[in-house]
């Protein structure tokens, strides 16, 4: 049996971009003509497709870690690397794609929409790229970045214009199968409908889907049965029916108590804002069973109840299809209603263009610690030229400082009262941690030590030419000493043993 999955939380990861490529091209009489590394390639993205033909998120339940292609690396004689390749993956129409916090990112209810859930990484540069007048023939590339990788949750809510609602066994199933080419599971106990069913109806020129939900019981919405689980896919009808069953044979029952209760757990349900609540939508009640004698008996008895309450009342058999064509037509015409009601209200969407203005490329947070206080940098850009760095290239470690001054990180740190020597990190969490060393251009630049102070004017501990000649010749003393103690030792023990020979004699 195939199995219905609505919520599945995927882990997404984007293909890494290729690194750059460092090469000088050679030639005849021309051994160093010029670099010539080529870029490395983009990442792949994972994107999602709303597909027609997909139904469930099933596969996405057995498989949840999902991965685009890698870039490839770059090469010389200028041959650039391949781009990751795309992955795909198609969602059912109506699903929403949501952050792992619950954040809607996207809502995917037309096909064929598409989504970039995870970005590849970009291809690094190669040297070729990097070369400018000033560094005509660089020895270092960048690396490639790696792409997003992170979990997004994938929720089903299902695409329909009317939702059938009702007890469980009221004959929901048995109604879409009869007036559209569904063919659900039906069956005599309750909860055969473990998923929703949709199904096609075509009355007149008019043609409309049907969401079959599985049925509710009184507590639904508070998690009983399979009800909640499952309210989310009404959400989206413009109508609601509901399905009554006028042949229950379980006591307490009958067509009005279980509208209330139905009526009871729609209210509790919260939808989403910016929609219509579930009561405030057109609604139709459908007295299903009426081909049994009882039931088109009970049927007619608490008609003129609901009709007082302002519903409009079909009387049907799904057995016989007695009423399925004036119901069919009474739907299509709310439907249609709906639609151009939609129609008008929504305009055309207007392409508007905004610059991004002036906003700051990083930020300088200051941290305390327990050495001091910490300067960390955060900024999509810093972080990125950081990732592309290979810092056991000396040359490309010296073009991230360029790169970072030339983007006023140390104006900024100077102003959060950074000093020669602090710790600074690049990037959230652990980061990238440096000791910084401020660029000093001129006499005149950027003061950061107290008022009549001058961290830059440090004594002076080189010694002179005389410091260096009195230390040598105390050196020189030190070792004449040394040298007459060990002689005037040596002369005592050659005494010594001269005066125990004249005694043995």
């Amino acid at each position: 049996m195939v199995t219905f999955v609505d919520t599945v939380t995927l882990h997404v990861k984007g293909g890494k971009g290729g690194n750059g490529c460092v090469s000088v091209r050679r030639e005849k009489f021309k051994p160093l003509a010029g670099p010539d590394g080529a870029n490395g390639g983009d990442g792949g993205d994972v994107v999602l497709v709303a597909d027609p033909q997909t139904t469930t998120l099933l596969s996405y339940h057995h498989a949840p870690h999902r991965n685009a292609g890698n870039g490839g690396f770059g090469m010389g004689d200028m041959r650039s690397g391949a781009a990751g390749e795309h992955l795909e993956l198609p969602v059912p129409v109506g699903t929403v794609v949501k952050s792992v916090s619950g954040e809607v990112l996207h809502d995917m209810i037309v096909p064929g929409e598409r989504y970039v859930v995870a970005e590849g990484g970009r291809g690094g540069l190669g040297n070729a790229a990097l070369s400018s007048p000033k560094r005509k023939a660089p020895g270092f590339a960048l690396l490639g970045t790696p792409g997003y990788e992170g979990e997004v949750v994938l929720e089903l809510k299902t695409v329909a214009d009317v939702a059938l609602v009702g007890y469980p066994s009221a004959g929901k199933s048995s109604l879409i199968a009869a007036i559209s080419a569904a063919r659900p599971k039906i069956a005599d106990y309750p909860f055969t409908t473990l998923h929703p069913n949709l199904g096609v109806v075509q009355a007149g020129e008019s043609r409309f889907t049907v969401a079959d939900v599985p049925g509710l019981i009184e507590g639904a919405s508070e998690g009983k049965g399979l009800g909640l689980e499952f309210l989310r896919h009404v959400e989206r009808c413009s109508a609601l029916l509901h399905v009554l069953d006028c042949a229950t044979l379980e006591p307490g029952r009958d067509p009005l108590s279980d509208l209330d209760v139905i009526l009871a757990e729609l209210a509790a349900y919260e939808v989403p804002e910016g929609q219509i609540p579930l009561l405030e939508r057109p609604q139709l009640v459908a007295l299903n069973k009426v081909d049994v004698p009882e039931a088109r008996d009970l049927a007619e008895l608490v008609r003129p109840d609901l009709e007082a309450r302002g519903f409009r009342v079909f009387e049907i058999s799904t057995v016989s299809h007695e009423g399925l064509r004036p119901l069919t037509f009474a739907l299509a015409d709310i439907v249609e209603k709906h639609r151009a009601e939609v129609a008008v209200e929504v305009p055309a969407e207007r392409i508007v263009i905004r610059p991004k203005g002036s906003e700051a490329a990083f930020k300088v947070r200051v941290e305390g610690g327990t050495y001091g206080n910490l300067y960390r940098i955060v900024g999509e850009k810093p972080w990125r030229w950081v990732q592309q760095t290979d810092f056991q290239n000396e040359e490309a470690v010296g073009y991230l400082a360029d790169r970072l001054e030339r983007l006023g990180v140390e104006d900024a740190l100077l102003k959060a009262g950074a000093t020669a020597g602090a710790t600074v990190v690049i990037g959230e969490g652990d980061g990238v941690v440096f000791d910084w060393e401020p660029s000093i251009a001129s006499a005149a630049e950027l003061i950061t030590t107290p008022r009549g102070l001058d961290a830059r004017l440090d004594p002076n501990t080189r010694r002179t030419t005389s410091e260096r000649r009195e230390r040598y010749h105390e050196r020189m003393d030190a070792k004449a000493a040394a040298r007459a103690e060990l002689e005037a030792e040596r002369i005592a023990l050659k005494e010594n043993a001269a005066h125990s020979g004249s005694e043995d004699e």
